[in-house]
């Protein structure tokens, strides 16, 4: 019985496989750098930022502009996107714990006045809601998020520049960071 030869057609996909499982890891390095450089600071457009201003769930309005002049982090969200909704009891307990040290929040939520306020009326948090609707997809834009995703978190400082920006999921070590 003779031993099974190897055909030169099945030893290749094994180098095929690592050569394009490097170039993967390769593609994922430079797409990581390339949305950290994209969301350095200082990449935003902030022209008419601070004069906007947006209806509440409950009627009323929320001016931009009456928020400068301390730190501000602006959370924009939406019903429908699970990260957005599993990070809202995070940062509901930041703006409590930090809010008497002049620290500001505002949640923009990028959806309808129906959703919202049926969502905030099972889950309340405890910093204002502005409804940015489908325009706050255009806003993020502005901000530096290129792809429009969310959620997505900016961080202004007292002066109103903006200091930090995140796409996804906000973590507590972010908003320890941050806070620093």
């Amino acid at each position: 019985m003779s031993e099974p030869t190897q055909r030169p057609e099945m030893a290749a996909p094994a180098h095929g496989r690592r050569a394009l499982l490097a170039a993967g890891a390769l593609a994922a390095a430079a797409g990581a750098g390339l949305a950290w450089w994209r969301l350095e600071p200082g990449e935003a457009d902030l022209s008419g930022f601070w004069e906007r201003s947006f209806p509440t769930p409950e009627g009323g309005q929320l001016s931009l502009a009456a928020l400068q002049g301390r730190p501000l982090l602006i959370n924009f969200w939406a019903t429908w996107c699970p990260p957005c909704v599993e990070e809202l009891p995070l940062l509901s307990r930041f703006y409590t714990e930090n809010r008497a040290n002049g620290w500001q929040l505002l949640g923009l939520a990028v959806d309808k006045l129906e959703p919202v306020q049926r969502f905030l009326t099972r889950a309340p948090i405890s910093f204002p809601v502005g409804l940015a609707g489908m325009e706050g997809v255009e806003l993020t834009r502005q901000l530096g998020n290129a792809a429009g995703g969310l959620p997505f978190t900016v961080v202004f400082d007292g002066e109103g520049r903006l200091r930090q920006r995140k796409i996804g999921q906000v973590q507590p070590a972010d908003l320890a960071a941050w806070r620093a």
